[in-house]
């Protein structure tokens, strides 16, 4: 996701197809009263012994009926219920309680009493209440009771070691679930009603099955008090750890994914391209079903299998890419989601004459967003099955096939040279409660959600939110992760809206993947890679809950974090700018003004880009918070010095740390971020010249980098800044420049763009802002020659601060040198020259004067024409660099 992070990106839209499901309506308080609402539920139970609950006053009570009916009238809480008795602990929770729960700090504590704690086990299976009354008896404050941390205090320690899923012993298949507060669960399968033991420990329900099971669908009846719908219901619900569905998740399959059957030819002896380290790796991130549903020349288009076609454009490209130094690629959700058809069958398209309409109608977005709901198209991130491959990219969805071509798909990548990253997204589900489509809250309702203070379902990530914070949500995150890297060989993972986790949960999938070798797991865990999202926001912000796996808090854990801070200032304000126009560092900020007023006046301009140049510099350098530089002002600065909107530029601890790139899925892409910020004359070779240039900072900066797939390519989606559900045609890769790059192909959808379409008609408008086949290779050349030259480079890649601190400088960073919109960087026996102005200009490095230095041979000898007219002169140690262009110079020539 794009954003630096309040709200969202992907997860954004999904907002309007997966919100939570509202707990049912009800009694509230009487006029004069306290509070009497079973709607809601206020109180926490966070441990055996104790509930948190935010009133005053005097002792309280738990009330619990096994079939529900207790209800409010205003007056007091009605209906048959036992009674466990609650005293009030004066002084409030414990210290180690706050720690463990820091949001629920001020919250009164009420002590279970301990001639009751035997009737706990008992209560969590029905309703609850608590109940506090007055000193006459009369109820003044009733509500619901949130059980989560009670739950873990009871059952996670025996819970958190268990088997859950489909496992198969000497053949024959075991089905395990958690459901700790079921009154009843059945197996269905194979047309029979099996009955399930519970252990009493754990609260994980079991069955063994004879061989017979083997493969067949099934699905568990849960007999549970629904808090979402206020009753005792019998859910008919697959399993969350399911390995294999039938079309559409219906069903769960038990399926052995040893099984010899699902192993594609070579699985067992595949080799893989040599691991990179993170602090070096070079990402293309690309979708399923983009890859290749336009190309012409795939066998298989949209599918899994178009990664095992040798000789399509797509995977000639890649190869290309991978020859070049692109290290990995990282695949956008490819689990089980929730809003494609998988059954071909059932998936509608538009019906209406796109090609035909103008570059600039409104007619292609309409028609496109008729079937959206129907089509196969989606980004994947709203999961229903967290630990199956997504049905709708594999040939057939009824069965296993998809297992067998997603690793069909792992091979031909690996073949190509290319590592395989997975887009996790267990921070929300595509739904919650009692809907169609919720899994984990139909089984232990209010468990696995995050739950606000009243109870209702936190939905800060525009869907479900998930509680990795509770351990059985926390495992459940680990086992899946390990399941692909072990089962599907998967090398890396991207944690969607990572600062949604606790900091604890991710570092804890790194150690069970350190755990996995050759030998016994068929995969080295410690060299898959991990990455994510580190944004700070919503309920969780400020690590309100949880010390969160935020930016500043995963700095020198090993799991890299996207950095936001260069991004922006090279393409230039915000992803939620009202104006798009607002320009930065490669878009023309004050060396080449467009016309919008958000850019502010010359002089703030000027200051404005050479803020942006800081940021750029601290981004160059991995983003580490120590590194020590001048920046434009003139100041000894670090790089936690310099701001970002109030926060730190640099919180890195180590190259590595920080992910680099300037564009991803989210929001425009770079084309069409440039096409709205470049004066509107701005040739296309141009555009495509300042592409590579803002490419640039993130290709030759230290620690990974990622693109988005076709950038290199000057992919466009016709200026759509949330294509999540904008179908094939405004989101498809065209390998072939002859057919464009996806400019001009109409307006984008209303529901996400209509804002911007007075900005957009014009551009759109315009076929010379179209690039051709000239700009397109040529631009996708110069891209290569940078990874090439960064390949070839070690210094690049440096492995410590301190390497960092030594081998790299800016040199004319706050003197009166310094040139804006120039950033001029050493780096070992390199000199690279950023020069984002429309005009060539000259860099003189006095402290280098003397020194021999030449263009060097990657550039020499490569594919833009332009940066070859780039000189030294030795006399005075000045370096001439064409407008738009980055040139590296080594030593020596």
């Amino acid at each position: 996701m794009l954003t630096s992070r309040s709200p969202l990106t992907a997860a954004v839209a999904l907002a309007l197809l997966a919100a939570a499901v509202p707990l049912s309506s009800g009694a509230s308080a009487a006029p004069g009263r306290a509070d009497l609402d079973l709607t809601k539920s206020k109180a926490q139970w966070i441990d055996r012994s104790t509930v948190a609950w935010d009133v005053p006053g005097q002792d309280a009570e738990v009330r619990y009926a096994r079939d529900g009916g207790l209800t409010t009238d205003g007056d007091d809480v009605r209906g048959e219920g036992h009674r466990i008795r609650l005293a009030r602990v004066p002084g409030g929770l414990t210290d180690a309680q706050r720690a463990a729960y820091p949001h629920l700090k001020g919250y009164a504590a009420f002590r279970v009493d301990p001639r009751d704690r035997d009737r706990v086990r008992t209560a969590l299976t029905g309703q609850l209440a608590a109940v506090q009354r007055d000193a006459d008896g009369a109820a003044r404050a009733a509500t619901g009771v949130q059980i989560q941390g009670v739950l873990d205090d009871l059952y996670s320690r025996a819970a958190t070691k268990a088997d859950l899923g489909p496992v198969f012993r000497h053949g024959r298949p075991h089905l395990a679930v958690w459901a700790p507060t079921a009154q009843d669960v059945r197996l269905d399968i194979g047309g029979r009603s099996v009955p399930m033991r519970r252990d009493a420990a754990s609260g994980v329900w079991s069955a063994a099955g004879p061989k017979s099971w083997r493969g067949k669908p099934y699905r568990y009846a849960v007999k549970v008090w629904a808090p979402s719908v206020r009753e005792v219901v019998t859910n008919k619900v697959t399993d969350p750890y399911a390995t294999a569905l039938t079309a559409d998740s219906r069903r769960a399959l038990a399926v052995d994914l040893s099984d010899p059957k699902l192993a594609p030819e070579g699985w067992k002896d595949l080799r893989k391209p040599a691991a990179v380290p993170l602090r070096a790796a070079r990402i293309q991130e690309l979708h399923v079903r983009d890859f290749s549903v336009a190309d012409r020349t795939a066998k298989y288009p949209g599918q899994y299998r178009a990664f095992t076609d040798t000789r399509s454009a797509g995977m000639r490209h890649l190869r290309k890419l991978a020859r070049a130094g692109t290290s990995y690629v990282h695949l956008l959700p490819a689990f089980d989601f929730g809003t494609a058809p998988e059954r071909r069958a059932d998936q509608a398209g538009p019906d209406c004459d796109l090609p035909g309409a103008a570059p600039d109608s409104e007619e292609q977005q309409a028609c496109v967003a008729r079937t959206a709901a129907k089509d196969a198209y989606n980004w994947g991130y709203d999961p229903v099955h967290y630990t199956v491959p997504e049905g709708s990219y594999a040939s057939d969805p009824e069965g296993t096939r998809r297992t067998v071509e997603f690793r069909e798909m792992v091979r031909g990548l690996n073949r190509a040279g290319l590592r395989t990253v997975m887009d996790v997204v267990y921070n929300h589900t595509v739904a919650s409660g009692q809907a169609d489509k919720s899994v984990l809250d139909k089984i232990v309702p209010g468990y696995y959600q995050r739950l606000l203070a009243d109870g209702t379902v936190a939905t800060s990530t525009c869907c479900a939110n998930t509680a990795p914070e509770n351990a059985m949500m926390g495992k459940l995150v680990v086992d899946s992760v390990v399941t692909w890297a072990r089962a599907y060989k998967v090398d890396g993972f991207r944690f969607d809206l990572m600062g949604h986790h606790p900091k604890a949960n991710i570092l804890a999938v790194r150690r069970a993947l350190d755990a996995l070798t050759p030998a016994k797991d068929g995969v080295d865990g410690k060299k898959v890679v991990l990455y994510g999202e580190g944004w700070n926001f919503g309920e969780v912000a400020d690590d309100a809950r949880f010390v969160q796996a935020t930016q500043k808090n995963m700095a020198g854990t090993g799991v890299a974090t996207f950095s936001d801070r260069a991004r922006d200032a090279v393409r230039g304000g915000g992803p939620f700018d009202a104006d798009p126009r607002v320009q930065g560092f490669a878009s023309g900020l004050y060396t080449d003004p467009n016309s919008s007023p958000a850019n502010g006046d010359r002089a703030a301009q000027k200051a404005r880009l050479l803020h942006y140049q800081d940021l750029i510099k601290v981004g160059l350098t991995g983003n580490l918070a120590a590194y020590s530089f001048t920046d434009s002002s003139g100041r000894a600065v670090r790089g936690a010095d310099v701001d970002y909107n109030g926060a730190p530029a640099g919180y890195a601890s180590a190259p590595g740390d920080a992910l680099a790139y300037v564009d991803a899925h989210d929001n425009e892409t770079l084309y069409d971020a440039l096409a709205f910020k470049l004066p509107p004359s701005t040739p296309a070779a141009e555009r495509a010249r300042a592409q590579v240039l803002a490419m640039a900072t993130a290709t030759l900066a230290q620690g990974p980098e990622l693109s988005q797939a076709g950038s290199d390519l000057l992919r466009s989606k016709s200026l759509d800044r949330n294509s999540y559900d904008s179908g094939d045609w405004f989101n498809a890769l065209h390998w072939d420049c002859r057919d464009g790059n996806g400019f001009g192909r109409g307006l984008p959808p209303a529901a996400d763009n209509k804002d911007k379409w007075p900005y957009a008609k014009p551009l759109l408008a315009d076929r010379a802002l179209a690039p051709g086949c000239a700009e397109i290779t040529g631009a996708s050349a110069a891209y290569r020659d940078l990874l090439r030259l960064r390949a070839v480079e070690p210094v690049f890649s440096l492995a410590t601060s301190e390497r960092v601190q030594a081998e790299l400088a800016f040199p004319l960073s706050g003197t009166a040198d310094e040139t804006p919109g120039v950033i001029t960087m050493r780096l070992g026996d390199l000199v690279v020259v950023f020069n984002a102005t429309p005009q060539e200009r000259t860099q003189r490095v006095p402290g280098l004067k003397g020194t021999a230095y030449a263009l060097h041979p990657v550039q020499a000898r490569g594919a833009d024409p332009v940066v070859k007219s780039s000189t030294y002169a030795r006399s005075s140690g000045s370096f001439q660099v064409p407008g738009r262009t980055v040139a590296v110079f080594r030593r020596g020539g």
